[in-house]
């Protein structure tokens, strides 16, 4: 993308009403109003809260909020350039119960509150195979206790990806660390019975990765 592009884009979401872009030092100094606010004051109601986590161009979130409109969603990412599209379908199709944060994933725990979100999807995250990353992986156990942090008792975590190792390295965190696997698939398009708002939605790159025949593997679980 040039960069003409890029800076249209970004003064474009400076215009949108479902767009958030709090500066790293407001969510570090606690000066984020939304952060335990966001039923009340984005949504103007008490639905479940949803996150997906490194949303990209947004396309899951816009999904799941047509989908389920008693829910309200948050697509997070660190490029507002790319969860534009996103936000500005939302706009263009008048969808009230989605809404975009622009942040590192690394605050997550600073832009929202303690059991404020019901529950989180992280949708083909980057598997950070090389060791040396693996501070960078998602749902590695730093990660996890950040998400503990602002979910609800009864919370869960979505991870739905192609990579056969980060399914694997987070199935052997989770088991090892005792937290709850509520459903593990190393194919979810292949068995019966996979949950429906896992088959029914997908993004641009999970449909060719559909048409090469890639398996699409699925964790729902808890955080002890």
């Amino acid at each position: 993308m040039g960069s003409k592009n890029k800076l249209k884009r970004f003064r474009e979401n400076d215009t949108f009403s479902n767009v958030f872009q709090p500066s790293r030092e407001a969510l570090v100094n606690s000066e984020f109003n939304l952060k335990g606010n966001w039923r009340a004051q984005v949504f103007k109601n008490n639905n479940p809260l949803v996150l997906e986590l490194g949303c990209g161009k947004g396309e899951y979130s816009v999904a799941l909020a047509k989908k389920y409109p008693n829910k309200n969603f948050i697509g997070i990412d660190i490029k507002g350039a790319r969860f534009w599209r996103g936000a500005k379908t939302a706009i263009e199709e008048a969808i009230p119960n989605v809404a975009f944060l622009r942040t590192q994933i690394e605050l997550i725990d600073h832009a929202f509150g303690e059991n404020e979100v019901d529950e989180i999807w992280i949708t083909f995250p980057d598997p950070q195979i090389k060791y040396k990353r693996t501070k960078h992986r998602m749902t590695n156990a730093t990660f996890l206790k950040r998400y503990k942090k602002i979910l609800k008792p009864e919370g869960v975590v979505n991870l739905k990806t192609d990579s056969e190792f980060m399914h694997g390295y987070t199935l052997g965190l989770l088991h090892g660390a005792g937290h709850e696997v509520l459903y593990a698939n190393h194919n979810v398009y292949k068995q019966e019975g996979s949950p429906e708002e896992v088959t029914g939605i997908q993004t641009y790159y999970e449909s060719q990765y559909l048409k090469q025949d890639k398996p699409i593997t699925y964790i729902k679980f808890k955080i002890k």
